[in-house]
């Protein structure tokens, strides 16, 4: 799935809140848990074998309590992994 963003900043990212960040990462929950899991947040991230390892390797880095899952209050670790490897930049309230 696309990420879609009503603004292209000057630099070419697509541009869009923290919180359409996160509404866009749970349309990947398949489950309807409140968690993604690894599958989950591989299917979100477009690409080959490359980007899976790059989601396996950042669900492992944003999983700060080690449970294999990103849940609501780890979601704020994928955001610089978004902005650096998705093209995205994502505005943080001070931000707006």
């Amino acid at each position: 799935m696309a990420i879609k963003t009503c603004c292209i900043s000057v630099d070419g990212k697509r541009v869009m809140s923290f919180e359409q960040f996160k509404r866009w990462l749970k349309t990947f929950d398949a489950d309807k848990d409140g968690k993604l899991s690894r599958k989950e947040l591989e299917d979100a991230i477009p690409g080959g074998w490359f980007t899976r390892w790059k989601g396996k390797r950042r669900i492992r880095s944003a999983d700060s309590n080690g449970n294999g899952f990103i849940d609501e209050s780890e979601i704020n670790n994928l955001v610089e992994f978004a902005q650096k490897y998705l093209g995205v930049k994502i505005l943080q309230l001070k931000d707006v």
